[in-house]
């Protein structure tokens, strides 16, 4: 088996699964893009099988400290394992994410669970090339009705492929409906945003939802309306929700009558609308998309954090609560919670904790791959006499 022999203080010395190509020392074998290759250290000694890509900055990441093939067995062993882990969890397994890339031994592979349906992301090109091995896999473990293959992920790009999205078993199921905490969402695999629901967040919106009794909410880059309707199935006295998107205030609106539940839907820029808002609200929450992907923007990301915090907080009065999250690994839980604290000093409001935020079991972090671990938020109050 061709194969790489990793340099010295090199990261996978330390945990990591991942080899840069400034870590490799000396190729052999002339291993080929997508290739199944085995790993040595410095002193050629084995440590196990990796995928391989010369054309992405991470060259190789292993997925087994053995000699493993990836053949169908190796596949439908891993998924099986997968949805194991989701059904010790506790979490719904048939609303779930079912596979999480490293985190579940299958690196690049995602899968989404939406009850009879599922949708597969192959972001990394060995997987990419073993996509009908992964599908007949995910027939042979969960039986769904239809596969969708959402790989529109500009990840792709790093690893030289395209972006496609189509069927790969039976057919588009359309538009149908799914339960989460109590509630119906209206999914669209096919053509809505990502791919369905943000089910990383499917447990915030309740966690958050616990402070919305009888509050004026305002969320902030409602997506579909997770927390927004969470928040008026909780007793909310006004619920309004913003997005800039047209097709996500479309989809709150359709989530909203699903559920006979009132909220205002409102299509604005959500720094415009927090400049110029007034402070009607008791309970603020902020759940935008990354604002970076890599660590070159990460200061300014973080400057736009600091001004929807800053912005936020000026809103409410003592005893007001905001709820905040950052989905960018980049951005650790102490540097974010230390942008809260920089936007309350500015703001002269002193910030109690209430709850701390993180992703859903179904997303499980490995301890030593940072980079599986991305999603945390916070929600605060304003103390009184501060």
């Amino acid at each position: 088996m061709p194969g790489l022999i990793i340099a010295p203080r090199a990261r996978i010395f330390h945990g990591h699964e991942w080899v840069y190509a400034t870590e490799v020392k000396k190729t052999f074998g002339d291993p080929q893009p997508g290739d199944v290759i085995t790993l040595k250290d410095f002193r050629d000694r084995p440590m196990g099988t990796a995928i391989y890509n010369p054309a992405s900055q991470i060259v190789a990441r292993r997925f087994s400290r053995r000699r493993q093939d990836l053949d169908l067995d190796f596949f439908t062993r891993r998924i099986s394992q997968a949805l194991l882990l989701r059904q010790t969890a506790g979490v719904d397994e048939r609303l779930c994410r079912l596979v999480w890339s490293e985190s579940d031994g299958l690196p690049g592979v995602i899968v989404d669970r939406y009850g009879d349906h599922l949708v597969l992301q192959t972001l990394t090109l060995a997987m990419d090339m073993r996509k009908d091995l992964i599908r007949d896999a995910l027939v042979a473990v969960i039986e769904p009705k239809s596969i969708l293959l959402r790989n529109d992920s500009p990840v792709r790009k790093a690893e030289g492929m395209e972006p496609l999205i189509e069927i790969i078993h039976g057919e588009n199921p359309g538009p149908f409906t799914v339960r989460a905490n109590d509630l119906d969402f209206e999914v669209d695999l096919f053509d809505g945003q990502k791919t369905g629901l943000y089910l990383d967040q499917l447990q915030s919106h309740a966690e958050v939802a616990k402070f919305a009794k009888g509050k004026r909410v305002l969320d902030c880059f409602t997506n579909q309306g997770g927390f927004a309707l969470a928040c008026a199935k909780a007793g909310a006295a006004k619920v309004t929700a913003v997005d800039i998107s047209a097709s996500a205030c479309d989809a709150t609106r359709r989530n909203a009558e699903l559920n006979g539940l009132e909220i205002e839907v409102i299509e604005h820029n959500v720094f415009d609308f927090l400049k110029h808002a007034t402070p009607d609200y008791d309970l603020i929450i902020l759940d935008p998309p990354s604002f970076t992907r890599n660590k070159k923007t990460l200061m300014d990301a973080m400057r736009g954090y600091k001004e929807i915090h800053l912005r936020s907080l000026k809103l409410l009065d003592k005893g007001g609560i905001m709820a905040s999250f950052c989905c960018s690994h980049h951005a650790s839980r102490e540097l974010f919670v230390e942008n809260i604290v920089d936007a309350s000093v500015d703001a002269k409001k002193a910030l109690r904790l209430l709850a701390n935020h993180g992703q859903r079991p179904d997303h499980p972090v490995v301890l030593s791959i940072p980079e599986t671990e991305y999603l945390k938020g916070v929600t605060v109050e304003v103390m009184a006499g501060r």
